[in-house]
């Protein structure tokens, strides 16, 4: 989509009730952040809009390719995200998997390098892990 509409779009959310959202334009029209290069963001929080680039390379990461990110069938990915989760896979998909772990962060904490921390904490924990795996077994009760 077009980068010109996170704007428009973070306001509409605000006028539709939200009190955060964090709109991207990823670079090459991706719809999440990536380590390819600058990424165009609309915050919204507390009914105030502020639209910036944010760029990986800010905080530390590597520029990546946008083919390193790709995946594969259901269980090839279920594989990817759980050796990311475990700590188990230092690629640029895990970075860009804590930059939009960050993004929904970045919602409650209100500053994107706070929640960079706390989605580094939670996967270097083991904690990211643990809750996937609650869920899993929550699912199969059901």
């Amino acid at each position: 989509f077009d980068a010109d509409l996170t704007e428009p779009m973070a306001h509409v959310l605000g006028e539709l009730g939200s009190t955060a959202a964090f709109i991207v334009h990823g670079y090459d029209g991706l719809d999440e952040l990536t380590t390819s290069g600058p990424n165009r963001v609309s915050h919204l929080q507390a009914g105030h809009v502020t639209t910036y680039e944010l760029d990986a390379a800010d905080y530390g990461f590597a520029r990546g390719d946008a083919n390193a990110l790709r995946g594969g069938d259901p269980a090839e990915n279920a594989v990817i995200l759980r050796a990311i989760l475990a700590g188990q896979d230092d690629s640029p998909r895990r970075d860009v998997s804590l930059l939009n772990a960050a993004a929904a962060l970045t919602t409650h904490t209100g500053d994107f390098g706070d929640a960079l921390a706390l989605a580094r904490q939670s996967l270097d924990s083991g904690a990211a892990l643990a809750k996937l795996e609650a869920l899993v077994a929550a699912s199969r009760q059901a």
